[in-house]
């Protein structure tokens, strides 16, 4: 669309040119024609170099109007405030300069003078209120103390913004996990929940799979959205916006915690690992609900049922309710019962937790 849009502009700018200038053009060439003869083919034959010129310029012009957009978006509002009050203070000194420069009788300095006092002092006047716009401020909140000062102290107080919680981000992962809901819903995460388009269209691409599995995943995905938008007592913002330039969703939401300075919410390993390096805030869920599960200690008893044999040799693997795998030495013989183990040791890693032991039967006879 953007593309488009710029297209229209260069013919129309090319066809203004045209008919204003391409009539003497076509003078000074010898071709003379009827008036309005010579403004319809200037316009046609301006617009037709603009429009031509569109497929090399218009991809280096819709790339930088979107650096700017990107620029202007990832941009303090206090910055574009105060660089834009210095913009248009820089602009006026400049019209009130120029007056008296356009009174001057020498062509080259009435018409090219005026140009470069424009640029110049409105790119001086950006640069001041920019630059300077904490003493400006601190200027603001000094004349507010002044007039507050017959007021309470608690209402004089300024909320610390690093106080403020920073937007949770999730990603499709965590929604189909479901887990997120429930955690919400214990107060335990602060702060507005984002969901980015592009993650809701991933959901819903999906939820509509001819894979049975994938399209209940989805549809799960869907229903904890639902959930997290009616029922629960937090607030959920969609975020309407896209990286077009970039094509993995990974991608996009670590974009997007940089650009809103948000957290990353997931329970992809990957995806996790990628944030850290990049320096963007991320919770793990996976993490937490290893952080929660019950602490067990080396020389504790339990009784567990081995289920099957383990990747070495003679070894058995059992499995606590909440998932957590148990491998147990010399348990091969033992698979399908149930049996009382003694915690030998215990492997904490960001992909889970490992408890090693031992049947009870062998430490007695040792």
């Amino acid at each position: 669309m953007l593309k488009r849009i710029v297209q229209l502009f260069m013919i129309i700018t090319g066809g203004t040119v045209g008919y204003l200038y391409f009539p003497e053009l076509f003078t000074t060439m010898g071709l003379t024609w009827q008036n309005w003869i010579q403004s319809v083919a200037g316009a046609v034959l301006g617009a037709l170099i603009l429009f031509l010129l569109t497929f090399w310029l218009v991809d280096y012009i819709v790339d930088f109007l979107r650096w700017v957009e990107d620029t202007l978006v990832k941009a303090p509002v206090a910055d574009l405030l105060f660089g834009s009050l210095g913009l248009i203070v820089g602009l006026i000194i400049a019209y009130l300069v120029n007056i008296p420069v356009q009174d001057i009788e020498i062509k080259v300095v009435n018409q090219v003078v005026p140009i470069f006092l424009t640029f110049f002092l409105g790119y001086f006047g950006f640069q001041v209120g920019f630059k300077r716009k904490d003493e400006f401020l601190n200027l603001l909140s000094k004349k507010d103390k002044k007039g507050d000062e017959s007021k309470d102290e608690t209402e004089k107080a300024e909320v610390d913004s690093s106080l403020i919680p920073k937007r949770k981000i999730l990603d499709t992962s965590v929604i189909i996990d479901g887990r997120i809901a429930d955690i919400c819903e214990t107060h335990f995460l602060e702060g507005t929940i984002v969901i980015p388009q592009f993650v809701l269209a991933e959901l819903q691409h999906i939820a509509d799979s001819s894979d049975g599995l994938k399209r209940n995943r989805g549809r799960r995905g869907l229903d904890i959205l639902n959930r997290l938008q009616k029922d629960l007592p937090v607030n959920v913002e969609i975020y309407e916006g896209d990286f077009e330039e970039i094509q993995e969703v990974d991608s996009k939401l670590v974009k997007l915690a940089k650009v809103m300075d948000g957290i990353v919410v997931t329970n992809d390993f990957n995806l996790n690992k990628v944030c850290e390096f990049q320096n963007v805030q991320v919770l793990n869920i996976n993490d937490l609900a290893n952080a929660v599960k019950p602490v067990v200690l080396p020389g504790e008893e339990m009784h567990i049922q081995v289920i099957k044999d383990g990747k070495e040799q003679n070894q058995g693997v059992a499995y606590l309710d909440d998932g957590t795998m148990i491998v147990v030495e010399e348990g091969k013989n033992y698979i399908g019962k149930t049996i009382e183990v003694v915690v030998t040791s215990v492997l904490q890693t960001s992909a889970g937790r490992m408890i090693f032991a031992k049947p009870k039967s062998l430490e007695k006879a040792l």
